[in-house]
């Protein structure tokens, strides 16, 4: 994450590298450990990437770290309010981050995945599904995705594609680095 000048003057954290790779009914989300304010790393090793509800869903965030935690903490409330429906969770959660006067503030993107889903969160409402198996959100989620999608095809578990590409996003992504942490579900 990093921060950047508002119009107000005020420092708001954004940047980072979230990856959610899904193959052979495996899915791993990988997010690197940079923390930045300004042209400045902050901290190195950052945990962006963690377990939710019962263990059963892997969230990884880009964005404000406070606003962060405080979706995560807003969709394990849903998640306990609709066991094993991760979408209905993150529905609920988007109606909530859109139309509340105070989340609706909060700077923040999310990938969220179980055993057979994976979505990515907006504060605009969004819960998208991505096709092909692969997300990424973050300075360096673009970069990340495109090596993903160029890895999927080959023998290699999702792990590997990960980490292979969260790599090559640290090389092009001044907000990304190579500490990276990797959650996964499955076989």
């Amino acid at each position: 994450m990093s921060s950047s000048p508002t119009a107000s003057g005020a420092e708001s954290w954004h940047g980072t590298t979230i990856l959610a790779v899904r193959k052979g009914g495996r899915v791993v989300v990988a997010g690197d450990g940079q923390v930045t304010l300004g042209a400045t790393v902050i901290k190195h090793s950052a945990r962006k990437v963690r377990r939710l509800g019962r263990g059963d869903v892997i969230g990884g965030f880009a964005g404000a770290t406070a606003d962060a935690f405080t979706l995560f903490e807003r969709l394990e409330k849903k998640l306990e309010q609709f066991p094993g429906q991760l979408t209905r969770a993150c529905v609920e959660l988007a109606k909530d981050w859109r139309t509340d006067r105070y989340l609706r503030r909060l700077e923040a993107m999310m990938i969220v995945a179980d055993a057979t889903t994976t979505l990515v969160l907006t504060g605009n409402g969004d819960v998208l599904e991505p096709e092909g198996g692969v997300a990424g959100i973050g300075s360096g989620g673009t970069y990340a995705l495109a090596a993903a999608r160029a890895l999927i095809d080959q023998d290699l578990d999702p792990e590997a594609i990960a980490r292979k590409s969260m790599a090559i996003a640290a090389e092009i992504c001044v907000y990304t680095n190579t500490n990276v942490v990797v959650e996964a579900i499955g076989a």
